[in-house]
């Protein structure tokens, strides 16, 4: 069996890179996938999808060091779903993502705004650092 999830969207906050126990270097970031359409009544709607990624390894240093705020991301992976309990009661779900790629899809400029540029790829991750 075999899944992969596509999603192009915007980070939502700064990575952050911690390391486990063994060394490995791991960053975790959250990006929003923006929907946009018109409805039936002629009305603009909107809905937004939150994802964690989480980047093992190189992917991991490089997110770290070249993603911000704001910047637009390209990220192929695999999903998993949990469900979970808000602390107001409620029942949610979070939708986490394990990147294989992360293309940078946004250059930073000098006032730490993004914009479009060409396409910039991770370097390739060789066989021997998948964690599996």
């Amino acid at each position: 069996m075999y899944q992969q999830l596509m999603l192009i969207g915007n980070l939502g906050r700064d990575p952050e890179m911690r390391y486990t126990p063994s060394g490995v270097p791991v960053t975790t970031f959250s990006v929003a996938v923006n929907k946009r359409w018109t409805g039936q009544d002629g009305a603009q709607q909107e809905k937004t999808t939150w994802f964690r990624v989480t980047a093992w390894r190189k992917t991991a240093e490089l997110c770290n060091e070249y993603l911000r705020k704001g910047a637009k991301v390209m990220i192929t992976g695999e999903v998993d779903a949990s469900a979970y309990t808000a602390q107001d009661g409620a029942p949610r779900a979070a939708l986490e993502v394990t990147a294989r790629d992360v293309r940078f899809l946004s250059s930073a400029t000098q006032g730490g705004e993004y914009e479009s540029s060409s396409l910039r790829e991770a370097p390739p991750t060789e066989e021997e650092e998948i964690p599996f």
